[in-house]
């Protein structure tokens, strides 16, 4: 494989923190490489020195001529003046890129529900995220190096983002570098693993599994210093060993050894236990959901919904972004009264909330974290030990000196985790948790998943993270149209269903840059264009998918076979006259649409 771009001996150091020393990295063609590390442990800086951003202190960063390398930072550089056309494509011209059904495809899988002259400065934060995304997606870049792709992407969203990247370059060429906290997102689209931390770059083959087996591997090898790690990831180990990503054919990944190294491990959570143990606490009854409609103004958010909570039940709420999620957990917890319908709270419930922000560390101000730990003098037990609340904080990550500093001081990671602990030390029987993956990298979201493990309670989450979503919840359930629907088979069930039900809408196309002067058809036959557009473009996929594999024939023929490369030739200019057929078609579609 060719040699695209790399790094040699590279170091670099800030006032506060030396963040690479004597790093070297090659990066060829085919490569799909996930990265890893603690938060600020360089990882963003690390991509930044590969594009040539931001130089090192010492040593190189070599790039083949002619690489080029498409950036996606966390924050984007977008001018907030320039319309939703201008930020994604810029001054390319129309026919140009409406012409290409690469990126049709990107336009609406990331920025269909998003007006295509609307103002770049108007939109909302996550709007604006995937508007840059596409940014990146839309241009022919050797090497693409995304810095957390995932954000303000729901499950669907990150789904679509990797079946992309999949697809993107044929076999063995182009190159991703991906920075995400997402598992399952590493799992499904890299192939090689780089985890920063100290000062260096560990290197893995396969993706996340892998990655998770060959750390077990090594801490095995040093078992003294990496005692507490290694406990952390056996359990992970065992929990991905033994669900749906150890039966798939991710590459790297050995089973067989895996299931040696975790032979003596109990599964994650015992049910059975927990379920007693819940109703012991909570009795019978926890939140009936009846019949409740939610609705504001005009709009209904949940209508004519019934769902029966009960003790010890852990439950995932599954919707698009907008879908209603967070109503339905205030409307659980009571913090908002149905339009209609009724909600029935047991008598013994006690709700333990975790919400998307910070709001309740606020009134904690400045002082320091350990005035806040000698308010509690309970215990938190976590497999089978009890643990005290300064324990608990060290379990998720705070190191002796942090226990010194003033709340207000401490990062964002630093803040959830800390809500998080405080939640659990206050002892509540329901456990709602809204996003509780923001900010927290991978090792403090395996700790975060042992906590709850042991956790004797009703569990409710709502999370973009697959990975956490499947590993920490019994049942998930999907928010269609603000009506609640058991999905047995998980997010693959319900990933199919948004799919058929997104198949069985009325077709859109993006509004062109600038508006038309001829008047839009009447309603009746724009449904019709609609309809002819997007059938015309499932065409042109198809037909490009033919055209892709035909080109794979041709490179395995035999150069000596003239015959057989003239036959192949012939059949790949029949499918490629078929494409532009059907691409003038689509012009002639969106501008009779306009």
């Amino acid at each position: 494989m060719a040699h695209l771009l790399g790094c040699e001996n590279v170091h670099l150091e800030f006032p506060a923190k030396k963040l690479f020393d004597s790093v070297t990295l090659g990066i060829d063609e085919g490569d799909r490489i996930g990265i890893v590390g603690g938060n600020g442990d360089g990882k963003s800086s690390l991509l930044r020195v590969l594009a040539g951003t931001q130089q090192p202190d010492d040593g190189r960063v070599v790039r083949r001529g002619g690489t080029t390398i498409g950036m996606l930072a966390q924050t984007d550089a977008l001018d907030p003046n320039a319309t939703v056309a201008c930020g994604i494509v810029g001054e390319v011209p129309e026919h140009t890129w409406a012409s290409d059904a690469g990126i049709r495809g990107i336009l609406r899988g990331l920025v269909a529900d998003i007006a295509w002259d609307a103002r770049i400065g108007e939109l909302s934060g996550g709007q604006r995220r995937r508007v840059d995304l596409a940014r990146v997606l839309v241009g022919d870049f050797d090497v693409l190096m995304l810095d957390e792709p995932t954000n303000h992407l729901d499950v669907h969203g990150i789904a679509w983002l990797a079946k992309h990247l999949k697809t993107r370059w044929p076999k063995k060429s182009g190159a991703l570098l991906v920075v995400t906290h997402d598992r399952w997102f590493l799992d499904e689209v890299c192939l090689g693993m780089w985890e920063v931390h100290d000062g260096q770059v560990d290197q893995f083959e396969g993706g996340y599994s892998a990655y998770v087996l060959q750390r077990v591997e090594r801490a095995e090898q040093a078992r003294a210093a990496e005692q507490k790690r290694r406990n952390i990831m056996r359990k992970e180990l065992a929990w991905l060993s033994r669900g749906a990503q150890a039966r798939s054919t991710k590459p790297k990944f050995r089973v067989e050894a895996a299931r040696e190294l975790i032979a003596d491990e109990p599964p994650v959570r015992n049910s059975i236990e927990l379920k007693r143990t819940a109703m012991s606490r909570l009795g019978k009854q926890v939140v009936d959901v009846l019949g409740a409609t939610v609705r504001y103004g005009d709009t209904t958010v949940i209508d004519d919904a019934t769902w029966l909570i009960g003790p010890g039940d852990r439950f995932g709420i599954l919707g698009e972004n907008g879908s209603g999620k967070t109503t339905l957990l205030r409307l659980i917890q009571g913090a908002i009264e149905p339009t209609s319908g009724r909600v029935k709270i047991g008598a013994t419930v006690k709700f333990g909330v975790l919400t998307q922000h910070l709001d309740e560390l606020n009134e904690l101000g400045d002082r320091r974290v350990r005035e806040v730990l000698s308010r509690y003098k309970t215990r938190y037990e976590i497999d089978g030990k009890e643990l005290s609340p300064a324990q608990l904080l060290e379990r998720l990550g705070f190191e002796s000196a942090q226990l010194s500093m003033p709340v207000a001081d401490l990062s964002g990671g630093q803040k959830r985790r800390l809500q998080l602990m405080l939640i659990l030390l206050d002892k509540p029987n329901v456990l709602i948790l809204d996003e509780p993956d923001n900010d927290l990298d991978i090792d403090m979201l395996a700790v975060v998943e042992s906590l709850l493990d042991g956790w004797p309670g009703t569990l409710l989450l709502i999370t973009h993270d697959r990975h956490l979503m499947e590993r920490v919840t019994d049942d998930q359930f999907a928010l269609f149209d603000g009506k609640i629907r058991h999905v047995p088979g998980g997010v693959d069930e319900y990933l199919r269903l948004l799919e058929e039900r997104l198949d069985a809408q009325p077709p859109t196309t993006l509004d062109p840059a600038c508006p038309p002067s001829a008047p839009a058809p009447p309603k009746a036959d724009a449904y019709r264009l609609r309809k002819e557009l997007a059938s015309t473009e499932r065409k042109i996929e198809t037909q490009s998918k033919k055209a892709e594999a035909i080109r794979g024939e041709m490179a395995e023929t035999d150069p000596s076979d003239y015959g057989a490369l003239l036959d192949v030739q012939a059949r790949l200019s029949d499918i490629e006259q078929r494409i532009a057929e059907l691409e003038d078609e689509w012009l002639r579609l969106s501008e009779e649409l306009g």
